[in-house]
């Protein structure tokens, strides 16, 4: 049954009797009865009112005052990482450093910042920068760095990592332009890789960012996309003189010591032909040196026989033979079966032509055979 409807005795909610005043009831009075209610708990004035009443609102306080302590204790307690190094802050006032491990700082006036001081950070750089040669390249480079002083880290500067990096990126460019282009993109890569390097910690040092750079790496360096076909070009022809420039110096060592063996060898066979005439000559000194007594004895005989001697050496290596006839012509007649043997020993083709027995009717060399053969008779007699 509502309220307002017939037969509820005109009562409301709001305690409006009789139904006459249909407004909103006082909030006044509303919040004094909920501070009774709740009064009662913690000591108030209540309606049972006495000792009992105040016992309870004591123990209620020492309940809510242990609470606050244990939660104010165990909201302190915090933890630094290993590879964190901590800054206190003592009413905004730096007090110190902590290590790593679980500590405790008083709540609302202590604050601690930690810094990872181990990690290894990685801070690029790039852009199209101007070369002193007046030519623009687009370069790449990317730094490594690390923390070493945490309250420098904090403090020095208002963000240290911002500082770094505009500081790589004017050594980058100061560096980049006063360096040729075809340095910077070829030949030249690790001498501006060190200039940077260089260069970032001279800017970096005055402002005690509490960094280290631990390593510069030049990623990439290459000129803008409209000539970069013209740019290969020059760095293959480049690639290929030094290539070229490589093999000649290994054909080159390997020609020299082929060189040298062969002169070393010409030499070898020099002081060996040296030393066989020098022996021949020896030999043929000691022989004359036999020869001469004999002939000072005998010359008819010696000559003689040193005539003959060197005649079979002569007739020993011609195929012809002279046939001495007294009385008759003297005739010259070739062996054919020598020949044969001589010229197949020599080619696999021969040709044969045939041998001509031709007698010498000149009366001149009648006469000069006939004196020779008068010799050969003299000589055996």
């Amino acid at each position: 049954m509502a309220w307002n409807e017939p037969g509820n005795n005109d009562k409301d909610p709001w305690k409006n009797k009789g139904g006459k005043n249909q407004g909103p009831p006082d909030l006044d009075d509303l919040f004094k009865d909920l501070g009774n209610k709740f009064g009662g708990i913690f000591g108030g004035n209540s309606s049972n009112g006495g000792k009992a009443s105040k016992n309870f609102s004591s123990i209620g306080i020492s309940i809510a005052l242990i609470v606050a302590v244990l939660v104010y204790v165990f909201s302190g307690f915090y933890t630094i990482k290993e590879a964190e190094q901590g800054i206190v802050l003592r009413f905004g006032q730096y007090t110190g450093n902590v290590e790593p491990g679980l500590r405790w700082k008083w709540t609302f006036i202590d604050k601690v910042i930690p810094v990872d001081i181990q990690t290894t950070r990685n801070l690029p750089a790039s852009g199209f920068m101007l070369t002193q040669d007046e030519n623009v390249v687009r370069v790449e480079m990317q730094i490594q760095y690390r923390v070493v002083n945490a309250r420098n880290y904090i403090f020095s500067v208002t963000n240290a990592d911002d500082s770094l990096s505009q500081s790589l990126d004017s050594a980058l460019r100061y560096v980049v332009g006063h360096a040729k282009m075809d340095d910077v993109l070829t030949s030249g890569r690790e001498v501006v890789r060190q200039a940077v390097w260089k260069e970032l910690e001279e800017i970096i040092e005055p402002y005690n960012l509490g960094l280290i750079v631990v390593d510069v790496n030049f990623k990439d360096a290459r000129p803008p996309e409209e000539v970069k076909d013209a740019f290969d070009d020059a760095i293959s022809a480049q690639e290929d003189e030094v290539r070229y420039l490589r093999e000649a110096e290994a054909y080159a060592r390997g020609i020299e010591p082929r060189a040298r063996g062969r002169v070393k060898r010409m030499e070898q066979e020099a002081l060996a032909y040296k030393e066989q005439i020098v022996l021949d000559a020896e030999g043929d000194v000691a022989k004359f040196n036999k020869l001469l007594p004999e002939y000072q004895a005998a010359p008819v005989v010696t000559r003689e026989r040193m005539y003959l001697a060197t005649m079979e050496k002569v007739y020993a290596n011609t195929s012809k033979v002279m046939v001495d006839v007294d009385g008759g012509n003297n005739m010259m007649y070739l062996p054919l079966d020598k020949i044969i043997q001589n010229q197949s020993s020599q080619s696999n083709s021969v040709t044969l032509q045939p041998n001509i027995q031709q007698p010498i009717s000149n009366s001149s060399s009648t006469t000069t055979n006939s004196n020779r053969a008068d010799r050969f008779n003299s000589g055996r007699n």
